[in-house]
């Protein structure tokens, strides 16, 4: 039972680097330290300047993320120019006058985005969006008006956004387009907005070009189509739209569009999975590489220098190579190498002399550490699909190497959010985490993914609680067959759709699982869209023909059934529950409900609230202390190794309304709190 102490505290005394388990582990690997994994990185997010002379990153200052720039020649003497206190800075972009950095913050996690300005040369911060419980999101950003950015507004109404044009020096703002009743805009280089799309009835979708005589119809996406179909932009001529397109074939294809004619030409395609990234000239925006990824990223090339160019990078290491940033005359990119079982390494590429130049990794401390391999794998669903997964074996458990453990582990099944999204090779802190605490880790692409085509990604769609949920059980089962978990020690843990798949785990399957750790996860799909956010209101539609109409009686039946919230009673095992308080998209009320639900039937339930996040937990202090109280509750009920808590809650928000007695230590490090 959930009841169970393990001596935690008992062990505050111990070095950090030393852990305790339930049961004895073989091939024990140095247990690595949460504060090393789940910290701010050193560095992250590098970009380099438009004119290719300077650098900047995100990196922290007293413990807090913030944008750094300096010489890209000496970026050793790089100096931080925001200054931020509380949750960090996570998304930036350089202006095109070369002297300004342009970034969003929101307020806790609220994600009513504020857009600021960065003058480099006097240090001053601009607030160029300054409405309180306004989102503002990025636009269009031109090398042709280095001054200026389009900006979209939901000030006027908060279920459409606005386009407007803003001078990121002075913060004037002028309004482009009043929005109608359109879920987003297509604008070009001149800043012209070109195109609009609108949600359809039956959750497809419709781009719209804009004439002379108003919006008139361009093209239609079927709703088998919207998720795998989307504009990119345009061509240096603005004549041909350039599209991810799977349209008349399953997976999505890199396409051009004639305007004045919709004739349509492919331009690359992998019959295996999406094409999803593009690289193309900056100032020409000529293709020059695409690239896919099934079981790892694979680019085709349309520039022969650029493929030399690939041939020089893939000589660097043994890592997937990423282009994160040029300059505007493609002289310079920032390479940033994706490998499995280390930090990420960040190099400066000098295209004319062919030479890349390192930088740094983005977490030193990872050198040295017993950091584990990640197996792409396939697995096959009852039905016969394809699931793309990854699996991580703890250090020293599988000698040969064939990704099979040489003794049953106790497991745990990671489930990604979304569900509209998908899990991929590389270095992933979870993973390393759970392996390095004895677990094999498995992460699975169900039905609904996305990156495989739109069968796969439509044959989730009105099956949340079904045959999404069927797909997990078979990789927990398959995990079983090949002697690879233990399958009385088996976990589900995730985030978002992740958390949902959670509840339904421990409310659909309870014999399935030891436990759950729901992180941010809805438990009633009809109170989820009746409160999404005011701004997914026009793309509604979607939402409602994959996973059922909340606005109709037979909706409304439809998603009851797919509830877990509706099947506490079944819930036998034992339940995390993890929540922001701001979380615009699943809101604390699905968190609170399940939770008054259990305690109504007396079932217990841990419930962790962090009363300054949103969707997820951003700031690393809250972060670690979700994780340790995590680690502790793993450990009781897989049999796992952990790390005491020592000072992990230190300058967390963490609250627990209830439960705090059903994972050992935890009222105690609350009690060390106050």
């Amino acid at each position: 039972m959930w009841t169970k102490r393990l001596l935690l505290f008992a062990l505050l005394s111990i070095p950090a680097f030393v852990g305790c388990t339930r049961t004895t582990m073989k091939h024990q690997t140095a247990l690595m330290e949460r504060a090393v994994l789940f910290s701010n990185p050193d560095k992250a997010g590098v970009k380099i300047s438009p004119d290719g002379t300077k650098l900047a990153y995100l990196a922290p200052v007293d413990g807090v993320l913030n944008i750094w720039y300096g010489p890209l020649a000496d970026p050793g003497i790089a100096m931080p120019v925001t200054h931020d206190t509380h949750r960090g800075i996570r998304a930036y972009f350089w202006a095109y006058t070369n002297h300004h950095i342009v970034y969003a913050q929101d307020k806790d996690g609220d994600e009513n985005w504020r857009v600021y300005c960065v003058d480099l040369e006097t240090g001053k911060t601009k607030d160029l969006t300054p409405a309180e419980g306004v989102r503002a999101q990025i636009q269009e950003v031109s090398p042709k008006f280095p001054n200026e950015i389009l900006v979209g507004l939901n000030d006027r109404n908060p279920q459409l956004i606005d386009i407007h044009r803003v001078n990121i020096i002075t913060g004037e703002k002028t309004l482009v387009l009043e929005n109608d009743g359109f879920a987003g805009f297509l604008t070009d280089d001149n800043f012209a907005v070109r195109m609009a799309m609108r949600v359809t009835p039956d959750g497809g979708s419709e781009l719209l070009r804009q004439t002379d005589n108003g919006w008139e119809s361009f093209i239609k996406i079927k709703q088998k189509d919207t998720l795998t179909t989307s504009p990119m932009g345009f061509d240096k001529s603005g004549k041909t739209l350039y599209m991810r397109d799977s349209r008349d074939r399953n997976t999505s294809a890199l396409s051009a569009v004639n305007i004045e004619t919709g004739e349509k030409k492919i331009i690359a395609e992998d019959p295996k999975s999406d094409i999803r990234m593009v690289l193309r000239h900056p100032t020409d925006k000529t293709i020059q590489a695409v690239g896919s990824n099934y079981l790892r990223r694979n680019w085709q090339f349309f520039d022969l220098k650029v493929a030399a160019d690939f041939d020089v990078l893939r000589t660097v290491a043994d890592g997937d190579v990423n282009v994160i940033s040029r300059s505007l005359d493609d002289k310079h990119w920032i390479i940033a190498f994706t490998m499995d079982d280390g930090p990420t390494r960040y190099y400066h590429y000098d295209r004319g002399a062919r030479k890349p130049c390192f930088l740094f990794t983005n977490r030193k401390s990872l050198k040295g550490l017993p950091l584990a391999t990640m197996h792409p794998l396939i697995i096959k669903s009852r039905d016969g699909l394809d699931m793309i997964s990854y699996l991580t074996l703890p250090v020293g458990t599988d000698p040969d190497a064939d990704a099979r453990p040489s003794s049953l582990l106790p497991m745990v099944l990671l489930v990604h959010g979304g569900p509209w999204y998908r899990d991929s090779w590389g270095y992933d802190p979870q993973h390393q985490w759970l392996a390095n605490r004895g677990y094999a880790v498995l992460s699975v692409n169900f039905r609904g993914s996305t990156g495989f085509g739109k069968a796969f990604v439509n044959a989730g769609n009105m099956e949340m609680s079904g045959k999404m949920h069927d797909d997990l059980i078979d990789a927990v089962n398959w995990a079983v067959d090949e002697r690879i978990a233990d399958p009385k020690r088996v976990a589900i843990m995730g985030a978002s759709y992740g958390g949902y798949a959670t509840l339904v785990g421990l409310t659909f399957t309870p014999k399935v699982f030891a436990c759950g750790v729901d992180i941010v996860g809805p438990s009633s799909m009809i109170t989820l869209l009746e409160s999404i956010p005011p701004y997914w209101a026009p793309a509604i539609n979607m939402f409602t023909s994959r996973m059922g109409d909340h606005r109709t009686e037979e909706g409304r039946k439809f998603l009851n059934k797919c509830s877990p919230l509706n099947y506490v009673d079944k819930i036998c095992k034992p339940l995390l529950i993890g929540q922001g308080a701001n979380d615009p998209r699943v809101k604390q009320t699905e968190a609170d409900q399940i939770v008054a639900a259990m305690q109504a039937r007396k079932i217990p339930v841990t419930y962790v609230l962090y009363p300054d996040e949103g969707h997820g937990f951003a700031r690393p202090e809250n972060n670690m202390s979700f994780n340790a109280v995590t680690e502790a509750f793993l450990a009781e009920h897989l049999g796992g190794r952990y790390e005491p808590i020592g000072d992990d809650f230190k300058d967390s928000s963490l609250q627990v309304p209830t439960g705090k007695g059903n994972v050992a230590g935890l009222s105690k490090a609350l009690a060390k709190m106050q």
